[in-house]
């Protein structure tokens, strides 16, 4: 325990985790970054770029409406480095209020390779994820929190950028145990786009990214319903179905109190995952059958 311990705090401190404190110098810090980077990212999907958004009524009604304490989940599939925060970059969305912002998993070795980017991300409302530090690892834990808290957070569960054009890949587990261990069941919104990996394709400046976002491409955003969850009865069915014990166990903690061993939530995100990401493809299609028309 004291080892956990030591290590949270390490991640903690190599991380600036206080900088993502509302009240870090009275939100101006938080409020300045967020502002800025809205603006830019306004510009460039209202006005350098040409974006068509369907269904956004459905987006502004959960960020600006929800029930008191109600979390928000928003899933989506990962173009481009700037999906977040173009993709909330649309006409009439407030992307510059850095109280209705979102909270957003991120790269840590992208995003927090050095104390300047750690302090800019985190006063962002960006969450650092150790990627293969698996689901129950400290950064996890402050994705969590957002939950618990009853604020927003983005996930993209593909867990990383494919400009390919495939469909929705298997999707991580990390997204799903965060709806089962939220003490309050967070409304779990999927939005897909596409056109912002050309805004900002990976090879394409002597092979790499270019040095500024590109203009005049066409962006198409769709917002889903919310995903449903009935959570009592999956857990029951995942404690009472045949477990699989083949696999490497990572000493993940039971979920109490229904008794989830590691087994049965392998079953149990799994089930979860696969929802989610049929819903995503399902979107995925009609964007692109509205392209083809």
């Amino acid at each position: 325990m004291e080892a956990s311990a030591d290590a949270a705090m390490a991640a903690a401190a190599r991380t600036l985790r206080w900088a993502g404190r509302p009240g870090h110098l009275g939100g101006f810090p938080r409020a300045a970054v967020i502002g800025a980077i809205g603006t830019v990212a306004k510009a460039y999907v209202t006005l350098l770029n040409t974006t068509t958004i369907h269904n956004a009524d459905a987006l502004h009604c959960v960020v600006k409406s929800r029930p008191p304490g109600t979390p928000l989940l928003t899933v989506s599939n990962h173009m481009s480095t700037i999906d977040d925060p173009f993709m909330w970059g649309f006409k009439g969305f407030p992307i510059t209020d850095a109280k209705l912002a979102r909270w957003v998993l991120t790269a840590e070795d992208i995003c927090f390779r050095n104390a300047f980017m750690s302090y800019m991300f985190r006063v962002g409302k960006c969450v650092p994820i150790t990627r293969g530090a698996g689901i129950y690892q400290e950064h996890m834990n402050e994705a969590l929190e957002v939950l618990s808290s009853g604020g927003w957070l983005h996930s993209f569960p593909e867990g990383k950028v494919a400009q390919d054009y495939q469909p929705i890949r298997r999707l991580k587990w990390g997204t799903a145990s965060l709806i089962v261990r939220a003490p309050v069941t967070p409304i779990v919104l999927p939005v897909i786009h596409t056109g912002f990996e050309k805004v900002m394709p990976e090879k394409s400046f002597f092979g790499r990214r270019p040095p500024l976002p590109l203009c005049g491409k066409e962006i198409q955003i769709i917002v889903g319903e919310p995903v449903e969850f009935d959570l009592p009865s999956l857990k029951q069915e995942a404690a009472t179905i045949h477990q699989d014990t083949s696999f490497e166990r990572k000493g993940w903690p039971t979920i109490m109190p229904e008794g989830l061993d590691e087994s049965a939530q392998r079953w149990l995100y799994q089930k979860m995952s696969d929802k989610i990401r049929s819903v995503m493809e399902g979107l995925r299609k009609t964007l692109v059958n509205q392209k083809q028309h």
